[in-house]
């Protein structure tokens, strides 16, 4: 492989910011959702949008209130913080423009476009229609995904960008899986209870996996099967297992091409041995939130071991 490093990083984190901003995008979805639910608790429900980003230490610093109007002002536009929506978008594009040559006109034209038109959409959002602001970034990020898929050669460049993908979206599964389980079930309500299914209902949405979850299984909403459905299922793109081979794949074509093999290789073979033939009953009865801690830590050394492996 003779790609430059600073070009396989740029590649690497195209991928990871345009699945990031996605997800932040997905988040606030889910937590407008969660506020039309019965019982709604307003400013818990946005607290949880803000760990499942994984930046309630940045938002506690700024010393803000939690609640809708700061959250969604932190998660979506606040250009301080690196993991919002128009953060991760402008990261992306600056890095895009960095390295044009690697990436096709398609793929470039749709982070460009999408810088030209962020002004006038954040103004919108800013004004009230947040919503139309979020399924815009959904748009934009699955052009992204569909010009890398259908106009891509398939060697390095893409393989970087999927590999970014995939390590970023394992990280906000298991997030988002946590904090669910962990942090939005009301004090005193039933674990399964209409309120508890409602939240469910409303998280499968977010990820867009209702169908999917209807196709798999033929009986009723269970939070443990959502659990299966997100960590084990191979079918679900979004389940911790897919996104992991997902990643396994697009380094052995790294290795392919290039020879190079090192830690990354090592630490992705050991996450996919802990998700082996792991039947979710062992997960819940050992703790999901430990076992998701358990993961997100590995997911974050494989982040490091690709930069290493890499020289990024």
């Amino acid at each position: 492989m003779n790609m430059l490093s600073r070009t396989a990083s740029s590649l690497y984190w195209i991928g990871r910011h345009i699945e990031r901003a996605d997800f932040v995008a997905r988040l606030i979805e889910a937590a407008l959702q969660f506020e039309l639910l019965p019982q709604a608790r307003g400013g818990d429900d946005w607290g949880s949008a803000v760990s499942s980003s994984g930046a309630m230490d940045r938002f506690a610093t700024s010393g803000q209130v939690i609640n809708r109007t700061n959250v969604i002002a932190f998660l979506a536009f606040d250009q301080d913080n690196p993991g919002s929506i128009m953060s991760c978008m402008e990261l992306a594009r600056n890095d895009a423009r960095a390295i044009r040559t690697a990436i096709t006109r398609e793929c470039f034209e749709t982070l460009n476009e999408a810088h030209l038109a962020m002004k006038t959409h954040v103004r919108r959002g800013k004004t009230g229609d947040i919503q139309g602001f979020i399924d815009w970034i959904k748009t934009v990020t699955r052009g992204f995904e569909g010009a890398m898929h259908r106009t891509m050669l398939r060697n390095d460049s893409l393989w970087f960008l999927r590999l970014g993908s995939a390590i970023e979206r394992a990280d906000n599964t298991a997030r988002l899986l946590d904090v669910k389980y962990h942090c939005l079930l009301p004090q005193g309500e039933e674990v399964g209870g209409t309120h508890d299914q409602a939240q469910w209902t409303a998280l499968l949405r977010s990820v867009s996996a209702v169908t999917a979850y209807r196709w798999i299984y033929r009986d009723g909403l269970k939070p443990w099967l959502v659990a299966d459905l997100m960590i084990l299922r191979r079918e679900m793109p979004r389940s911790l297992a897919a996104c992991v081979d997902e990643a396994a794949a697009m380094l052995a074509c790294l290795r392919a091409d290039g020879g190079r093999t090192g830690a990354a290789d090592r630490q992705i073979r050991k996450i996919q041995t802990s998700l082996a033939k792991l039947p979710i009953d062992d997960v819940i009865k050992s703790g999901l939130h430990e076992f998701l801690q358990e993961f997100l830590a590995d997911n974050n050394q494989l982040g490091r071991a690709v930069s290493d492996q890499f020289l990024f």
